[in-house]
């Protein structure tokens, strides 16, 4: 199952043979062996890339929930519960991956030298549980599971400009102006249309369609083509707040924005009893609470923060 495990993890049997300390020999018997144990083909190989069969995504599911478990009880029997040790695995996106949580993960692996951490940065949600992961920062409004919340703070959705932009097309009173505009659009963040509260006397939100100049997938190439001068966008603000406060972006439409974006650090019910993902809760929580109070106070601060055309 580990051997099952690590093959998944890392997209070959390849790296299962590099992290498990394995000979490729003896990875490719111990998938045959536990295909043969259950019946049924777990994985579908090409030279390239591993494909999980159906049986195989039901039983990746089991044996990722066994091996937590194993190792919890290995813990308790070697009378290791206190000491933090293992590897943790931990999601986020990619900006707030890189920018925010990567200088934690780095002092927290100073402070416990026993502790590898895996950091996956990826743009999509993530099954914790699925996907074997300890701890994921979240940045939604939570629906009801079974996971468990840190709350850290709230971020906005911001539509910016620079001042260039703004100089030379139409003033944005109001988001039926977004219309006229130049549109950097994110295509995970409403390439076609963005929404804003209701209208007064209306109660669904009032989506402004738009045709994009662009689309893009990474905010940093957002980030750029919007300080250049290239159009209007809309990010989270913590995507933009080093350029609204050095005034290289403002912030309009800020009377008309959405409510706020809770962000949590989340985790698999009972994972905060593992020593390795409760001294990481503990280490980064008040790190990143810091971290985004400060970010949103130089929102509110920066020279370059909002413009009120009215």
């Amino acid at each position: 199952m580990k051997v099952f495990v690590a093959a998944l993890d890392e997209g070959s049997l390849a790296g299962a043979s590099r992290k498990t300390g394995r000979s490729p020999a003896a990875v490719s018997r111990a998938i045959a062996f536990l295909e043969g144990h259950v019946g049924v083909p777990l994985l579908h190989r090409t030279t390239r890339s591993l494909k999980l069969s159906d049986a195989g995504e039901r039983y990746a599911v089991a044996c990722r929930k066994l091996l937590m478990d194993l190792e919890e009880a290995d813990r308790q029997a070697a009378g290791e519960r206190s000491v933090p040790r293992g590897t943790l695995a931990i999601s986020a996106t990619m900006f707030a991956g890189v920018e925010l949580l990567r200088p934690i993960v780095d002092a927290f692996m100073d402070e416990y030298p026993t502790v590898k951490v895996r950091l996956h940065l990826l743009e999509r949600p993530v099954n914790l549980v699925d996907e074997g992961m300890d701890l994921a920062l979240r940045v939604a409004h939570l629906p009801d599971s079974t996971l468990v919340a840190q709350a850290i703070g709230e971020v906005r959705r911001v539509v910016v400009a620079s001042p260039r932009y703004l100089a030379r097309h139409p003033r944005i009173v109001e988001p039926a102006d977004l219309a006229k505009q130049q549109i950097i659009a994110m295509a995970h963040m409403g390439s076609e249309s963005w929404s804003f509260p209701p209208l007064q006397g209306s109660s669904p939100p009032h989506a402004v369609p738009f045709a994009p100049r662009l689309v893009v997938n990474n905010v940093r190439a957002a980030v750029a083509s919007a300080v250049e001068g290239y159009g209007v966008t809309r990010l989270l603000s913590y995507h933009v707040a080093e350029e609204v406060a050095q005034g290289k972006l403002r912030i309009v439409l800020a009377d008309a924005e959405p409510a706020p974006i809770p962000i949590h650090l989340v985790s698999p019910y009972g994972r905060l009893s593992v020593p390795k993902v409760r001294a990481f809760v503990d280490f980064a929580l008040p790190r990143l609470r810091a971290r985004f109070a400060s970010l949103a106070k130089e929102m509110e601060t920066a020279p370059g923060r909002s413009i009120h055309p009215r």
